[in-house]
């Protein structure tokens, strides 16, 4: 049965970011399962894009709906190439392309990560609920997607029951993963430690370059996504901003990875390969997130549907503005743990019309202070209660139907 468009909206934009994270961590653990399920999100995006394009070509009566249509379309192409530059990640790492050890310290200073986790024999958690199981509360974990067999569920609700076999994509600090593993009957990853050999300071700043680089192609597109809900074109700017930052940082790491590799010997030349691919995919990924926010730029009011599906996404962008007298004044993010406490992750402050992006977690926030954020939709009253922000919820104040 075909579905309509705002459902294959939302499930492209969902399976879309879910791609790049899940790329990211393949690279972070080394870890072929990891990359596969990338391959297999992109196989259901190819055809949730083409079930899309069916669709819009039945929608289309007459010249307006074409052009309402190829709106659509558009903002679909734009999820189709992050999905793509986010398969190629991973093929980095199933392609054995070669990473750094070095790529791998940096990335395991994150905040966050992503990890996929199977449920086996002996596991401790299959048969209970997600509310019962209590995941998050013991692990720090929390499941943004499930697999069941050929299956996607994003963003389950506390009463979905865990089954043997199910595969729980999963985001929170990177000592929570070996937990979730063993409550699902697994091994523990046992990352090694950092690598002290400090070689190759060309190599060092190459692999902070590509940090830098996949940081701000992630806060591209939620500033992106947000830039269209809220019909925003000074974001939109913003989002061109980052784009540029994205192309000069690649730049740059091309010319510390030649760099790099006159230090190197045959045996280890080949790790830069990975590094480039993964800095062309992460640029690609920003030129996308541009791309879309040409509906926030345009003089004409984007087509409902594409904000409904935007409103209704596993993860949605919204903002909260902090209030003189709330919570939130005066206390830094780290004080305010808005992750563990909302489910909301914070992309960027808005300042005096100056943005932050990815805000570090000592800085403390001002009145007038625009939070920009991604996360359940059931996370934005609780960060606008924390903030003091008297509006209702993304759903009833941004879009009627």
């Amino acid at each position: 049965m075909i579905r309509n468009l705002k459902e294959l909206l939302t499930d492209a934009k969902d399976a879309s970011e879910l791609m790049v994270d899940l790329a990211y961590a393949a690279v972070f653990f080394g870890d072929d399962d990891l990359a596969r399920e990338v391959i297999h999100l992109e196989q259901r995006m190819d055809e949730t894009v083409r079930e899309m394009r069916i669709v819009c070509m039945l929608a289309s009566r007459s010249p307006d709906d074409a052009e309402a249509m190829a709106e659509i379309l558009r903002m679909a192409n734009s999820m189709e190439e992050i999905a793509d530059a986010a398969e190629d990640i991973a093929r980095v790492v199933l392609k054995d392309l070669g990473v750094p050890g070095e790529l791998r310290d940096d990335l395991r200073h994150a905040e966050e990560v992503m990890a996929r986790v199977k449920l086996r024999e002996g596991n401790v958690l299959a048969n209970r609920t997600l509310a019962d199981a209590m995941i998050p509360s013991e692990t720090g974990m929390w499941i943004i997607a499930l697999r069941r067999d050929v299956d996607y569920i994003f963003g389950p609700s506390g009463d979905f029951v865990l089954a043997d076999g199910d595969v729980l994509i999963m985001q929170g600090p990177p000592e929570g993963v070996d937990l979730v593993r063993e409550l699902a009957g697994g091994e523990p990853f046992g990352l090694a430690p950092p690598r002290e050999d400090a070689r190759l300071s060309h190599l060092d700043r190459a692999v902070d370059l590509l940090v830098e680089l996949k940081n701000v192609a992630e806060v591209a597109v939620g500033m992106a996504y947000s830039a269209i809900l809220f019909r925003d074109a000074g974001l939109a700017a913003e989002v061109g901003r980052l784009e540029d930052r994205c192309d000069d940082l690649y730049y740059e790491l091309q010319r510390w990875v030649l760099r790099a590799a006159a230090d190197l010997g045959d045996d280890d030349i080949d790790e830069l390969r990975g590094l480039l691919q993964i800095g062309l995919s992460s640029e690609r990924i920003a030129d996308a997130a541009k791309e879309m926010t040409r509906l926030a730029e345009a003089d004409e009011e984007p087509h409902p549907v594409i904000g409904a599906a935007l409103a209704e996404a596993d993860e949605i962008v919204s903002d909260a503005v902090v209030h003189a007298g709330s919570p939130a004044e005066g206390h830094s993010l780290s004080d305010l743990r808005p992750e563990t406490e909302t489910g909301m992750y914070i992309l960027a402050i808005n300042r005096d019309g100056r943005w932050i992006y990815r805000p570090r977690g000592y800085r403390a926030l001002e009145v007038g202070d625009r939070l920009l954020a991604t996360g359940p939709e059931e996370g934005v009253a609780m960060l606008r209660d924390i903030t003091g922000d008297p509006r209702p919820t993304v759903a009833e104040d941004t879009f009627s139907a």
